[in-house]
């Protein structure tokens, strides 16, 4: 089912009031487009442009308010959100401004403070001079961050989200299937990174903004190069990682693939890399932290390799390609039933690395893969 139904917004509108009061919020101030679509459904593309800002506001009772360019109304108003107050964007003296800070006014007092999101992997979308002119005119409220809201609601998944996530697994699974159609000797990389994207839509995607990866002679230099007009040749590993979009949500996993015989150092590697994802996941149980992920895989890993440098081997994942929390020594996020992980572990072969990626989602029980499980030798084309 595309959408939600009414009643999931509403009670994600009610967790975060709870937690608003909790804190001593009298409303949450949102600019970015998971934020404002966590809320209220609202799915465009329309964000690429850095154009016009977007507001929304969760006030401490009742449904969230939408302060918005007029070109989004329409839209808009085939969501649950009824308060839709709009002003013709771009404006160059006051592009919404004036009417966020009384529509703010209209739903706190002098005094209350106003909670933005403030932690790691947030920002706000809205120029700095508008922000600073919001305050002025924001008669005594206090604006401050959020207390964590935002991300402690977005890390737990309801069954409806968890079901768009695993809809995405699922076609990248088809996608990757089918990879041996577009690629092998004589292959360039650019050209297969085109024909995976047309897979990946061609299998139901509705668009892949993330598409990373290389392949070079037994491993890769890195994983975030642009695609280079280079032909595979026998000896190279192509890994594809893919976060395609279904209906708003992201999936983030890759796959590697032999191009002709591998060396028993890559193969051995591969193994390793298999390994330490089901390290990991065994050990993926409600109660258990982030950093118990990261040191279950670091722990067969560092048995043959160095580190790679990725920096962590996992995060969250859901309406954002990465989201909290990161599997790294330092992070001691408990986990959660409903929250949606990937494992990513790392090795080095020589100069080169390989990495290999799942979905998982943990549960009141074992967690469970929602990407279709890679086996433990590495595919040959």
């Amino acid at each position: 089912m595309r959408g939600f139904e009414d009643t999931e917004f509403a009670a994600r509108t009610e967790r975060a009031q709870r937690l608003m009061s909790e804190h001593g919020l009298s409303a949450l101030l949102l600019t970015t487009e998971p934020e404002v679509r966590y809320f209220t459904g609202y799915l465009t593309r329309f964000w690429e442009s850095p154009t016009r800002p977007w507001f929304l506001i969760v006030p401490a009772s009742g449904k969230p308010i939408a302060v918005i360019p007029s070109i989004g109304a329409a839209l808009m108003g085939q969501t649950w959100i009824d308060d839709i107050r709009t002003w013709s964007s771009p404006d160059l003296s006051d592009d919404g401004v004036s009417l966020l800070a009384d529509t703010l006014r209209d739903v706190t007092h002098p005094g209350d403070r106003i909670g933005l999101p403030d932690g790691h992997e947030t920002h706000v979308r809205m120029p700095l001079a508008d922000l600073y002119r919001l305050n002025k005119l924001a008669d005594d409220r206090v604006f401050g961050g959020d207390a964590g809201i935002l991300r402690k609601l977005r890390m737990v998944k309801s069954e409806a989200e968890i079901a768009k996530i695993e809809t995405a697994c699922a076609i990248a699974g088809r996608a990757f299937a089918r990879v041996p159609e577009i690629a092998g000797a004589g292959f360039t990389v650019a050209s297969v990174f085109r024909h995976f994207q047309m897979l990946c839509l061609e299998e139901g995607a509705d668009w892949v903004p993330y598409l990373a990866g290389g392949a070079e002679q037994d491993g890769y230099a890195d994983v975030i190069s642009p695609a280079r007009d280079t032909a595979m040749a026998p000896g190279d590993v192509l890994m594809l990682d893919t976060g395609l979009v279904w209906d708003g949500y992201f999936c983030d996993y890759d796959r590697n693939w032999s191009i002709g015989p591998a060396t028993a150092d890559v193969k051995s590697a591969y193994a390793t890399l298999i390994e330490a994802t089901d390290a990991a996941f065994e050990v993926a149980r409600a109660g258990a932290r982030a950093c118990d992920l990261y040191h279950g895989m670091n722990s067969v890993l560092s048995r043959q390799s160095g580190d790679t440098g990725a920096g962590r081997l996992g995060h969250g994942l859901g309406m954002s390609l990465t989201e909290w929390p990161s599997l790294i020594p330092g992070d001691e996020t408990v986990l959660e039933a409903g929250m949606v992980l990937t494992l990513e572990p790392g090795i080095a072969v020589d100069d080169k690395i390989l990495v290999h990626e799942e979905n998982i989602v943990i549960t009141e029980d074992a967690p469970r893969f929602i990407s279709p499980k890679a086996g433990a030798e590495l595919v040959e084309i």
